[in-house]
């Protein structure tokens, strides 16, 4: 399954290699472009497809995810699993359902993200559904390149379509800058360096 994930992914030139700024901060030599795959209605369907076979013995009620890339898997996973689907949106220093999005008490919830580096973006999405009362079933994501093979993400169990382990950098221990190897800011919420 990871070698078909990593094919998935090649395929679409998703795997982008130079000096990175990733969402977290920190620097890596390789980027994982995830919105190359998930414009492919194909390749969204087949890997989304992982993590609803995954968590289909788990009751699941709602799919969410961080936005912008957690949207698509939520909305797709949660197709597969005939459940409905809504996502958290930054408020402030964390993340919370908007747009008339609720989780009913006791309602049981998948969470799902794109790539998993420190966690951070899900932790925030997790939070979120504990604060409305919703009980975690478990958290999917495509890729865990988070160096560790993440099992867990505060006690819920993590599934993940592929696992990589990919070298990441705080800014200040960089070698790449030690290089002077120029840096890329990708993603929607970064604008490219000059």
């Amino acid at each position: 399954m990871s070698r078909e994930v990593e094919e998935i992914f090649r395929e679409a030139g998703a795997i982008l290699e130079g000096h990175f700024e990733l969402a977290s901060g920190l620097h890596s030599p390789v980027y994982w472009e995830k919105f190359r795959v998930l414009s492919s209605p194909h390749h969204t369907e087949r890997l989304c497809k992982m993590i609803a076979q995954h968590f289909k013995g788990a009751a699941v009620e709602v799919v969410t995810g961080p936005t912008l890339g957690g949207i698509i898997i939520a909305f797709e996973v949660a197709r597969q699993l005939g459940v409905r689907s809504i996502y958290a949106e930054r408020d402030g220093a964390g993340r919370d359902f908007r747009r008339g999005f609720s989780i009913n008490r006791g309602e049981r919830v998948l969470v799902v993200d794109d790539v998993l580096t420190t966690g951070s973006s899900t932790l925030e999405v997790i939070k979120a559904v504990k604060r409305h009362d919703g009980e975690i079933a478990g958290v999917g994501v495509l890729v865990d390149r988070s160096s560790g093979g993440v099992t867990k993400i505060e006690g819920y169990p993590v599934f993940s379509c592929h696992q990589v382990s990919t070298p990441t950098y705080a800014p200040d221990e960089c070698p790449l800058c030690a290089q002077g190897i120029p840096l890329t800011r990708l993603g929607s919420s970064q604008a490219p360096s000059s």
